[in-house]
Formats: structure tokens, C-alpha cells, sequence
């Protein structure tokens, strides 16, 4: 064999080499490409995710936060008009009808606060909420029996609204610190 047909065998072999060698890198780098661009993807998903997860407890400790403050004003509105309005009724003038009317609309507004703050939970803050709109109801409730009772059953009825108004109180304490609880710790569940 002539050294020019070596030489073109060696040629055809090393230029078949780097044809199948290129063949094989491409199809690894193919590969490589697609499992670093699955995983690019991957990764970039689990980011919108947890970005999305983390948006939306923020919301939802936003929903909370506005709920428990307007309950919050509710309930100091409606405290307002019970110490406003008690001493007229220890003093035998009573509420007027505007009086009334409103002790009766504050009642209505805290459960309608109440019911609104149920969306955005967790089921033991709306448990508290409701109790404390019992409570408060029920405070209502009593002073406006003050005013029915005869004078012998006066005593009696002042006593049970005293208690009544402690244990709004202390519903109100309850609920206050529990919220506060769940807006520094806003992963808890939604209703």
C-alpha cells in the first residue's frame, strides 16, 4: 500500500471518527440540555409556586387582619353605648328611643362583623367571635331588662348585668389575644 492511500485511509478513518464523535457528543449535549433545561424549568415552578403560596397568606392575614379590626370597632362601638347608656338606666330615665335604636344597631353591626370574619378563619377565632357577639348580646340583653324589672327585682337585674358586662369582657380579652396570635402566625387554616 502506497503512503498516499494510507494517508487517505487515515483521513476517511479520522474524519469518520469525528463525524460519529460529534454525532455521539450532540446527542449527549442534547440530553444534557434537556434534563438542565427540566430541571431550569422545575426549579423556576417551585418558585412561582412558593411565590404564589406566600402572596396568597399574605392575603389571606390581610382578610384577617381588616376582619378582626372591624370586629374589633364593632365591639368598642357597642361598649360605648353600654357605658353611655347604663348610668340613665341606673338613674330610672331609661334609654330613649334613639338610644335604644342604636345599643340595638351596634349589636347588629359586631354580628354582622361576626359573620363576616367566619371567611377567613381558623375555625377557633370565628368560635371565639361568636362568643364574644353572645356575650355582648346578652350584656344588651340585660340592661334592657334593667329597665322592666320592678323595684325589689332592681338589685338582682344591676347584678346580672354587671356580670353579663364582665363576661363581654373577658370574651373580648380571649378573643383579642388569640387574634393576635393568629395575624403574627397567618399559615393557620382558612375556615
Amino acid at each position: 500500500m502506497s503512503e498516499a492511500t494510507g494517508t487517505v485511509i487515515a483521513g476517511v478513518i479520522a474524519f469518520a471518527s469525528a463525524v460519529i464523535g460529534a454525532v455521539i457528543a450532540g446527542r449527549y449535549a442534547k440530553r444534557g440540555a434537556e434534563a438542565g433545561g427540566r430541571k431550569a424549568v422545575e426549579a423556576a415552578l417551585a418558585q412561582v409556586h412558593g411565590q404564589a403560596a406566600a402572596e396568597h397568606w399574605q392575603w389571606v392575614r390581610s382578610q384577617r387582619h381588616q376582619s378582626f379590626g372591624a370586629l374589633f370597632a364593632a365591639y368598642a362601638a357597642l361598649d360605648d353605648v353600654l357605658a353611655r347608656i347604663a348610668p340613665e338606666v341606673r338613674n330610672g330615665v331609661g334609654p330613649d328611643e334613639a338610644a335604644g335604636r342604636e345599643l340595638r344597631e351596634r349589636a347588629l353591626e359586631l354580628q354582622a362583623k361576626t359573620s363576616q370574619l367566619a371567611l377567613w378563619g381558623p375555625s377557633e377565632a370565628n368560635v371565639l367571635a361568636y362568643s364574644l357577639t353572645g356575650k355582648s348580646v346578652a350584656a344588651v340583653s340585660s340592661l334592657l331588662q334593667v329597665e322592666n324589672v320592678s323595684s325589689a327585682g332592681l338589685s338582682a337585674a344591676w347584678s346580672n348585668f354587671g356580670l353579663a358586662r364582665e363576661e363581654m369582657a373577658q370574651a373580648h380579652a380571649v378573643f383579642l389575644q388569640r387574634a393576635g396570635e393568629i395575624v403574627r402566625d397567618p399559615r393557620q387554616p382558612i375556615s
